[in-house]
């Protein structure tokens, strides 16, 4: 894995996840297997159904992380590991999406003119 994490940085993420979650329906099995998972998606940018076999079946993932969203579980998560992290003040997110107007919003002459 591309992680670079060391096994206490597994040891505070885990906890720090696991604090994050709620405390009422189905406990995911494998919460270190299912970060792996998560953390492949994002980094190979593939569709969850190519998600490799050793993370298990790619629609019980999709379902966990899209029931995790929804509850605003991994806003929490990411927020108490900033306030953890000793250099996360230094961080800068970049967005690499590019928007297209299509040609006639650019001023093109119409048809007509």
């Amino acid at each position: 894995m591309l992680t670079g994490m060391t096994e206490e940085d597994w040891a505070i993420t885990l906890h720090v996840f696991e604090m994050c979650l709620s405390h009422r329906g189905d406990k995911g099995r494998d919460n270190r297997r299912f970060l792996e998972a998560v953390h492949y998606f994002t980094v190979h940018n593939i569709t969850w159904r190519a998600l490799p076999r050793e993370f298990g079946n790619w629609n019980g993932v999709w379902k966990r992380f899209w029931r995790l969203s929804q509850t605003g579980t991994f806003d929490v998560f990411f927020e108490i590991l900033a306030e953890l992290s000793q250099t996360a003040h230094i961080v800068q997110m970049f967005d690499s999406t590019v928007a297209r107007a299509h040609v006639s919003a650019a001023g093109a002459k119409g048809a007509g003119k």
